[in-house]
């Protein structure tokens, strides 16, 4: 047995915790030992007065008074210079070992020579039946693994001896051990240290021995060991210690031939682990994992210093080592043991018995009864439909930044809704413009079973879930969004559910925020209008999280706007830089004109009841067939009465916190469309299209259904007798619903819709030949179309490619405030093609691209312009430049004489554009990476309820 300890006590008055108890309760732990230390040697890492005071009078040789910015290791090697004993006891403030701790410590020790380090057994400061930590190996790439942590102390491992190392809390170690090997490595900070030690003392011939009969109650207070805590911050700072201590030790035990390879990995060994931390659903620790690399990279004297002394005392092999490192198997095995069975079990979802599936083939069925002329329709016209380019690579150019399809020389961002539909489009390779007519024949079921999910979150109650499904399906902005043929209205209400229903559990699953901050940016772009009260609930959401969850999960959240900031940051910049910040809230695509809406009383009772526009979903012409002064137009919100009335109630019988959220959004999404409500900033060729509060309305509905579910939930939960009323009162509210959307559903068979059969080009079919050829092969010319109007003008606009497509419009030109030069220049050239029949403006149009003139003939063409075009297609037509094609379904066109310079994709693969993808190409990746569930989050989500605010299931 030695003949002599020393303890060294680092104490530091920064350390978490209450450091005056935690260092009292050590210090009477020691004076009660069966075997007294020798020498007590206490380090106090900043000045401290109450500590210092109290550490003399514990009869300590010295306290040392070092800068409060020591480490422990750096702590002990100051101690180590009034090292008077046979073997050396590390402490903390926070290690307060039992009355027979260092008795069974000195007598592990004095086994047998070779012993060169004894571990003790570390328990809970708190609970002493808590094992924290008995033992550490490694495995063959370097990380340290607890090999007993958090279990119960049964006894069940006090039969192991020894360990490649240990927590360095607690350890005693051999004196000349301990000096040859020059103590603690510094560059570990604070992490793996125990460990460290171990494996150096086995490569200089020692053994280190457990003796779990000694048991020292540790508090973590971050003074010896990894940093510790709960907070984002705490986790971050472990992180990086940890995996800083691997990267290091992996350089100073590496053979030297394989050094400089190994530094050499760091970073590109960062960037596949941060790919896996996405995957994993760990993205906190891919800031820690980069600037552990780079840490690592940069101690080379720290290496150096670190393998002299290995190769100084080495006299074993790594061979002889490697019995105990733990391998892959065994590594697997602890996984398996580890996750267990799910703590409580999450209710079935109920989808078929529940009756989710039956209203979701209904509205297929009706669906199908209502849209049945599209299902022979290859591509979907009318309103603000228009056909999508005809190849994928052409998709996904018209949303990268460069030269805009539309106008003379527009560079610039695309709108985010091109983007989306390209991603439609790409579904259906072949024929893109055939996946939107698909979506809209699938429409009224997507929306039943997103709604249907959606009240997954509120309720587990079956009809209280088909009632949600049922009115997202027939709500009023949503139909009225299928009739008038609004394509960005239709595809932010199918996506509003899904984002609700994986934003309420952003909070606890990484995969849910991935998939939530996807869906924001889709339904941000289809109406950047509706940005403002998804942001406010956005904030909201954060803010309950940081206040009431103390901030756990607050990260999720945070993200979820990320994809959607990467996604407008081009536009937002380029429309600020324009002068032209309103022009971000218009509407994307086809501008549609619609008549003025929003302004009368009558309007906004309309809006409270979900109704974009004043034909009420089809009511106002019901209503006027019935007699003008039977009932306004407004008196259709009495097929939506029920609802709003159970919204209204939901905070007195509901859970509050769902019916006070889903109120919240129906204000705001109310307040929205009525601020938007006529605002015109886009013009189309009918004229200004005012910004369409359909989104917004669809925003609202998503609040008052949220409410209205919440409010019959909680009134079943408060009444044993009321299940039989909520479903009479569903029932009531079903038929009312269904009464209401008769109008709308029934449109487009009595041909009162807007939707039509194509066209597939919006240009002669001759150009649409070439121009598809064209887009295939990567090259694009222009056709100007000139349209004369009845003021003895022409309107000029040119379309680049076989068509006018949906994925082709941007706001940059339906939202210009002012002439720009590139429209001066057009006015310029128009002005001379259509006065004379000489001149070389033909020749400047092939030279900027244009390679065909087409002068439109409209069905509503007043004598003036039928004048003004026969007398321009006149003056064309004696142009040697111009080949006449002839009179086609579209009007007379003309092709340019001669060869026409081709605009190519690669002009929009500028340094700016590969800057600008790669951004959000980069962005969307790792939501999508976050996205993918694993095992570890299927099982995770499996201990939660699907209803937000239930604890845990039944």
């Amino acid at each position: 047995m030695p003949a002599r300890v020393h303890a060294f006590l680092v104490v530091r008055p920064s350390g978490r915790g209450p450091t005056d108890l935690h260092l009292s309760r050590t210090l009477r732990a020691l004076a009660a030992q069966t075997r007294l230390v020798d020498v007590l040697t206490v380090v106090l890492c900043g000045p401290d007065d109450r500590l210092k005071n109290l550490a003399s009078e514990s009869g300590a040789e010295a306290v040392i008074v070092a800068p409060r910015g020591t480490g422990f290791a750096d702590a002990l090697r100051l101690a180590t210079h009034r090292l008077a004993g046979d073997a050396v006891w590390l402490l903390a403030q926070d290690t307060a070992p039992a009355p027979d701790a260092l008795s069974r410590l000195t007598g592990a020790l004095e086994t047998a020579p070779s012993v060169a380090i004894a571990a003790p057994k570390l328990v809970s400061w708190e609970d002493p039946a808590r094992i924290v930590s008995l033992g550490v190996t490694m495995t063959r790439g370097g990380r340290a693994v607890g090999i007993v942590d958090g279990e119960l102390d049964q006894g069940q491992h006090d039969v192991r001896e020894d360990v490649l190392g240990s927590d360095v809390r607690g350890a005693l170690v051999r004196t000349p051990v301990w000096l040859a090997l020059k103590g603690l490595d510094p560059a570990l900070a604070g992490a793996d240290e125990g460990l460290d030690l171990g494996v150096r003392a086995r490569l200089a011939g020692g053994r280190v021995a457990l003796a779990p009969g000694a048991l020292v109650a540790v508090a973590g207070d971050g003074v010896a060991g990894a940093p510790t805590g709960r907070s984002a911050t705490a986790r971050g700072r472990r992180i990086y210690a940890e995996r800083t201590a691997q990267l290091h030790r992996r350089l100073a035990y590496a053979p030297p031939p394989a050094v400089l390879l190994h530094w050499l990995s760091f970073l590109p060994l960062a960037l596949l682990r941060s790919l896996g931390h996405l995957v994993a659903k760990r993205p906190g620790r891919i800031g820690p994992e980069w600037a552990a690399a780079i840490t690592a990279m940069a101690r080379i004297p720290s290496v150096a210093r670190a393998r002299r002394t290995i190769r100084r005392v080495r006299q074993a092999s790594w061979q002889q080592l490697a019995p105990l490192r733990i391998g892959r198997r065994e590594i697997r095995e602890r996984l398996d043991d580890d996750a267990g069975p799910p703590a409580g079990s999450r209710e079935e979802l109920r989808f078929f018995s529940g009756g989710g599936a039956w209203v979701v083939l209904g509205a297929l069925a009706t669906s199908v009864m209502a849209f049945v002329a599209l299902l022979s329709w290859p591509v979907l016209g009318g309103g603000a439909l228009a056909p999508l380019r005809s190849g994928v690579v052409a998709l996904w150019t018209d949303a990268a930044y460069g030269p805009r399809a539309l106008g003379w020389d527009t560079v610039g961002p695309a709108d985010p809704f091109a983007a989306v539909v390209a991603l439609i489009g790409s579904l259906s390779p072949a024929e893109p413009s055939r996946a939107l007519v698909v979506l809209w024949v699938l429409a009224l079921p997507l929306a039943a079973l997103g709604g249907w999910f959606a009240a997954t979150r509120v309720t587990d109650r079956s009809i209280l879930r088909a009632l949600a499904a049922f009115a997202w399906a027939t709500a009023p902005t949503f139909l009225t969004g299928l009739i008038d043929g609004r394509p960005a209205a239709v595809i932010a209400h199918l996506a509003l559910p899904w984002f609700l229903y994986t934003m309420a559990a952003a909070r606890r699953s990484w995969s849910s925020a991935g998939v939530a901050s996807l869906l924001l940016a889709i339904v941000v772009a289809c109406s950047p209008s509706a940005a403002g009260p998804v942001l406010v609930l956005w904030a909201v959401g954060l803010v309950l999280t940081v206040v009431m969850r103390r901030g756990q999960g607050a990260g999720r959240v945070a993200w979820a706007i990320v994809p959607t900031v990467a996604m407008f940051a081009p536009l937002v910049w380029r429309q600020i830089e324009d002068g032209n910040a309103l022009g971000l809230l218009a509407d994307p695509g086809r501008a549609l004109f619609a008549p003025a809406f929003g302004e009368s009383l009558s309007d906004r009772l309309l809006m409270i009841g979900g109704f974009p526009s004043a034909e009420a979903a089809g009511w106002a012409e019901v209503l006027a067939f019935l007699g003008a002064d039977v009932l306004p137009a407004w008196a259709a919100i009495v097929f939506v009465a029920p609802l709003i009335l159970l919204a209204v109630l939901a905070p007195l019988v509901g859970r509050i916190v769902p019916a006070a959220l889903g109120l919240l959004t129906a204000v705001l999404g109310i307040g929205t469309a009525v601020a938007v409500s006529g605002v015109a900033i886009a013009v189309g060729v009918a004229g200004a299209a005012p910004i369409w509060p359909g989104v917004a309305l669809s925003l609202a509905w998503a609040g008052l259904l949220t409410a209205a579910i919440s409010c019959l939930d909680g009134f079943r939960r408060s009444d044993a007798a009321a299940p039989t009323t909520v479903s009479l009162i569903a029932a009531v509210s079903l038929a009312f619903l269904a009464v209401g959307a008769a109008p709308a559903l029934t449109a487009p068979v009595r041909g009162e819709a807007a939707l039509r059969d194509g066209p597939a080009s919006t240009l002669p079919a001759y150009v649409k030949t070439a121009g598809s050829e064209g887009e295939r092969e990567g090259q694009q010319t222009a056709t100007l179309v000139l349209t004369p109007d009845a003021d003895a003008g022409f309107a000029a606009s040119v379309v680049w490619g076989a068509s006018e497509t949906l994925g082709g419009q941007t706001t940059l030109q339906s939202t210009r405030a002012e002439l720009s030069a590139g429209d001066r220049e057009l006015a310029r050239v128009t002005a001379d093609l259509v006065s004379s029949p000489s001149g070389a403006v033909v020749a400047e149009l092939a030279e900027h691209g244009v390679a065909y003139v087409l002068l439109s003939e409209e069905d509503d063409e007043t004598d003036a312009a039928r004048a003004l075009r026969l007398s321009v297609e006149n003056v064309l037509n004696q142009r040697d430049d111009l080949v006449a094609v002839g009179e086609t379904a579209r009007g007379a066109l003309w092709s340019v004489a001669g060869e026409v310079v081709e605009r190519t994709a690669d002009e929009t693969a500028g340094p700016l554009t590969a800057r600008i993808a790669l951004l959000q190409v980069g962005v969307v990746a790792i939501a999508l990476l976050l996205a993918v569930p694993t095992r570890t989050s299927l099982r995770d989500a499996r201990r939660h309820s699907r209803v937000i605010g239930v604890r845990r299931a039944t």
